[in-house]
């Protein structure tokens, strides 16, 4: 069973929270101050937080500032991850995404379906990696952000937590990359 504790000292991640919304401001943004409360209250710190309307390209300028900048480990976007005409957070994030993480979604309506039953299936949660930055869009509702934390990233996104988690991995997630120039260099 898996567990957090050990030689293992804690590594805070920074974090960008993305609020994806036609409606909300900061200062009634719920879902986005929930992600910013756990974070903090973790140990990690809030690198930047922004509010995009349910766009494409607003959504993707966001994150790709975001994925550029090197002082942000981890990207969560809350909302526009449900079926009507306005959600695009997947179709935004996903052709981001150099590696999708299908065990995300899974886990995250395991979680939901425990708290919600089968209204999981509204929503089109997902996760993956763009230049070794982790990227996270869960649904919009103060309950689905407390369930994506609490139940996979209090734990994912702890390096104690064993017998394996994100932050670990993070040195690696460029290895093709490294690799792709060491392959290109010319022969001596």
């Amino acid at each position: 069973m898996a567990h957090t504790s050990g030689p293992r000292s804690f590594i805070p991640m920074n974090i960008a929270i993305l609020t994806v919304s036609d409606t909300r401001s900061l200062a009634d943004d719920k879902s986005g101050q929930v992600l910013v409360d756990r974070l903090q209250a973790a140990g990690h710190a809030l690198a930047d937080r922004a509010i995009v309307k349910d766009d494409v390209d607003a959504i993707q300028a966001q994150t790709k500032a975001w994925i550029a900048d090197k002082g942000i480990d981890v990207i969560i976007s809350t909302g526009g991850t449900g079926f009507t005409g306005r959600d695009v957070t997947p179709e935004a994030m996903i052709p981001l995404f150099e590696k999708q993480m299908d065990g995300f979604s899974w886990l995250f309506h395991k979680i939901s379906f425990e708290k919600i039953g089968t209204s999981t299936i509204q929503s089109r949660a997902t996760g993956g990696v763009a230049d070794a930055t982790y990227i996270f869009c869960i649904p919009g509702s103060s309950g689905a952000c407390k369930d994506a934390w609490d139940g996979i990233f209090a734990y994912q996104l702890d390096y104690r937590h064993m017998p394996c988690n994100f932050v670990e991995m993070m040195p690696r997630l460029d290895e093709h990359l490294k690799r792709s120039k060491l392959q290109t260099k010319p022969e001596a």
